[in-house]
């Protein structure tokens, strides 16, 4: 076996450091859309806005995002329902889209079970941010609306003169973090479990432990590294049982 090249915490801020390169994409997306949404924009003009805030990022080359978009409250739009400008970037062959081969609009009145998003500020990645200020990261979850897949998805509230109008977000798929992160993780030689917070697998070395798993948090005799700027910790595998 190769000699560690990084600790468990050096491989922590490696995770660190790649959801804080999401957080400043959606800082700027949160400054772009104050700055061009007025008061009462049409949904026309939101979604052109939006559209090309996001399209570039999701049509690059190894794109990092699978979704991203706005997600507008009524307060803003002035209708009675959340508006999703919402896009998705090139899909491999699921059951909801088929294959795509570009970015494609998110069309919730194609879709016969989104009645759950009437409530949307129940939800995870609307309320935590409301609620806090803050951007959130949600998930893993598997995304039955969109993907079929294990994804996260990182919110970060776009707030008016002290209101709520609206989150900026993105999905990314597990298995894209799978690849950017294992190497890191590796590289400790030590087998790690990456975890939320509530104990939820994100990403581990270990095969036995799947991406979507239930653990311990804290298991007996662990010690955790915690990734900066993120729920996220991780785990020795030998700790878990």
């Amino acid at each position: 076996m190769a000699e560690p090249t990084l600790t468990p915490g050096e491989a922590a801020e490696r995770v660190g450091a790649l959801f804080s390169r999401i957080q400043v994409t959606l800082a700027g997306w949160r400054d772009a859309v104050l700055a061009v949404t007025p008061d009462r924009p049409t949904t026309t003009a939101l979604d052109a806005a939006i559209g090309a805030l996001v399209l570039p990022e999701l049509d690059a080359a190894d794109a990092l995002f699978v979704g991203a978009g706005f997600i507008a409250a009524p307060e803003l739009t002035g209708t009675d329902s959340v508006h999703f400008s919402w896009w998705l970037g090139p899909l491999e062959e699921n059951p909801v889209y088929g294959a795509t081969m570009g970015p494609t609009r998110l069309d919730l009145t194609t879709r016969s079970y989104t009645d759950y998003l009437r409530d949307f500020r129940s939800l995870e990645w609307y309320r935590v941010p409301q609620s806090t200020h803050r951007t959130h990261v949600t998930g893993p979850y598997v995304d039955h609306l969109c993907t079929c897949d294990y994804i996260v998805t990182v919110t970060a509230p776009v707030e008016r003169d002290g209101r709520m109008i609206g989150v900026v977000g993105v999905d990314v798929f597990v298995k894209r973090l799978e690849r950017d992160l294992l190497p890191a993780l590796l590289a400790t030689g030590v087998p790690l479990v990456l975890v939320n917070a509530d104990g939820r697998v994100l990403v581990s070395t270990e095969p036995s432990v799947l991406a979507g798993a239930a653990v311990a948090t804290e298991p007996a005799g662990a010690t955790t590294a915690v990734c900066p700027g993120t729920p996220f910790r991780l785990l020795p595998a030998a700790t878990l049982g």
